[in-house]
């Protein structure tokens, strides 16, 4: 599943090279399965998502920036809160860096996703969360 990742990020590097289109990665954790279908009614068109296994989802928000992403995440979040009826989601955010191999990008959002799920008081994180390890 993560070259498919790769695949993606690869995919918005290009796009934001040859088009100018930004974008933002973001990891998903919930405890249950959520299909893609409706997970699509839960995102714009635009927005590519992937199912990686039983309870962890990539999404890149395509047009979009790290504070835009940060807000459609914590719509998000109260949307799928709604729909599982429970609290049980963490999201990770990471910043779109074309320096950053795609590789280096799954580490950091599976990085930020642990240290979420560590929290009482966040579901949502970004790569500050890492920093602050330092």
């Amino acid at each position: 599943m993560s070259s498919k990742l790769e695949d993606e990020i690869n995919k918005a590097y290009y796009a934001n090279e040859k088009y100018g289109i930004l974008a933002t990665f973001v990891m998903i954790y919930h405890e249950k399965n959520i299909s893609v279908e409706k997970m699509g009614e839960f995102l714009r068109s635009t927005d590519k998502f992937v199912h990686i296994d039983a309870n962890h989802y990539f999404i890149i928000f395509h047009y979009t920036t790290q504070n835009s992403a940060y807000k459609a995440s914590q719509n998000l979040l109260l949307k799928l809160d709604e729909y599982f009826q429970n609290t049980s989601t963490s999201i990770a955010v990471d910043s779109f860096n074309k320096t950053k191999a795609p590789k280096t990008v799954i580490n950091r959002l599976k990085q930020i996703i642990k240290e979420v799920k560590k929290s009482s008081f966040t579901r949502i994180e970004d790569e500050s969360i890492l920093d602050s390890q330092i």
